[in-house]
């Protein structure tokens, strides 16, 4: 079976969907296909609040069928292998779709078993993660009796890489209420040197650190989880550093340090899905080689990359894809005018809701030079200063941007 389309999409995420949707709003008229097994569309960045019961998981999705825009044809597949020369994509089922523009927007995979023990510890026992089941997160939040609660993340990429620390702000929250604080050592430990690169969001997270009396733990690179011993093992990186020190016991063992916790969080290791990093799309990282700021890739110029899977220099959010899908759309319209690449291009910006607690957040929006960018309609919420904890800013988390996410976002509207 060979079908053609004016645009084919690879991905029914957040990019994918958009992409088609925006589209599809421009000309009505375009053959456009979208290839995605999956059954269900999920709104991931409520699950931080999931984890941390103050969202409900089930509202978090909605039918994969319900989110294909009118007119789009879903292709319920698995792309396989492409053929860009041939402007050709091969799904698993043996089928094979061309197309005159590609739009590839497959997002990020987990990969625990890049991690020494994570896949036999996933999810069970005092192990969680927001990624994978954050009703799990919440169950072991409830669990947790007192000791160490150590939440951690990998050295690959992830998606929303405020996240590891999201949830330590809220689980800090929680153990005071429920009376479990005092007998407890919160840390974060992460390969990273600072606890956000943005000087302004820096600032604030420093003193909800201090406020919250947590012990940061820079320059660990997990290795390993020993989830019998209940051992979190990593390696020293030559940035190895400590604020607010802690004696939680650190188990030397020639190069490495363990942690041993009594509960953890964690963000999975992660990866470019195995059908793009084996595909003449990616680069050397086995990330879709694309222009950071048009979006085009850098060999065939019919083909365009978004979102998590893109090899962009910025971080992998939602927020991010919001800016990166105008430019795609525009610039394949031009292409089919006969006319070049838009003046406008993609700057980098990306978007990281960081609550801080219950009722508190801080919204980093930033470039890709990392310089702070807030949106100026905030000040319409009488938020004047993004960078500062504020109750109103909690209040776009929890409820104003599912709403805009499910009614504008993916139904084609510029937000």
């Amino acid at each position: 079976m060979k079908s053609h389309f004016d645009v084919l999409v690879i991905g029914a995420g957040t990019a994918g969907i958009m992409v088609a949707s925006q589209m599809k709003k421009r000309d009505v008229n375009l053959n456009i296909g979208i290839i995605d097994p999956a059954n269900y569309h999920y709104y991931q960045p409520a699950w931080t609040l999931v984890g941390a019961n103050t969202y409900d998981y089930e509202k978090t999705k909605r039918p994969m069928q319900a989110m294909i825009p009118a007119g789009v044809k879903w292709i319920k597949e698995f792309a396989e292998q492409f053929k860009p020369e041939e402007n050709t994509v091969v799904t698993k089922e043996g089928n094979s779709y061309t197309y005159d523009y590609l739009a590839v927007a497959p997002g990020i995979q987990l990969a625990p078993e890049l991690l020494e023990g994570l896949p036999e510890a996933m999810d069970t026992g005092m192990v969680c993660s927001n990624y994978t089941d954050p009703n799990h997160t919440w169950d072991v939040l409830q669990k947790f009796k007192g000791g160490v609660a150590l939440f951690t993340q990998p050295t690959t990429p992830i998606k929303c890489g405020g996240a590891p620390q999201k949830i330590m702000y809220l689980a800090d929250d929680y153990f005071r209420k429920a009376g479990k604080r005092d007998k407890s050592t919160v840390v974060f430990a992460t390969p990273g040197t600072t606890i956000f690169g943005v000087p302004e969001i820096k600032k604030t997270l420093m003193e909800v650190v201090d406020r919250k009396d947590l012990n940061l733990r820079f320059g660990y690179n997990l290795v390993a989880v020993d989830s019998k011993e209940q051992i979190a093992w990593y390696e020293m990186a030559d940035h190895e550093k400590e604020y607010n020190h802690k004696d939680i016991g650190i188990i030397e063992d020639g190069k490495r340090k363990g942690i041993r916790y009594d509960m953890m969080h964690l963000a999975p290791p992660q990866s470019s899905p195995d059908f793009i990093r084996n595909s003449p799309l990616a680069n050397d990282g086995g990330w879709i080689s694309v222009d950071k700021g048009t979006m085009q890739h850098t060999k065939y110029s019919n083909v365009f990359g978004l979102g998590d899977a893109a090899g962009l220099p910025t971080a992998k959010t939602g927020a991010a894809i919001r800016k990166q899908v105008p430019i795609v759309v525009e610039n394949i319209f031009r292409l089919s005018a006969s006319k070049g690449l838009s003046t406008k291009t993609y700057n980098g910006y990306s978007s990281c809701p960081l609550v801080t607690g219950y009722g508190k957040m801080v919204l980093a929006e930033f470039d890709y030079d990392n310089n702070f960018t807030p949106d100026p309609k905030l000040k319409q919420m009488l938020v004047f200063d993004s960078s500062k904890e504020s109750w109103r800013l909690w209040m776009l988390k929890k409820y104003m941007l599912p709403y805009l996410y499910w009614n504008k976002m993916m139904k084609g509207q510029d937000v």
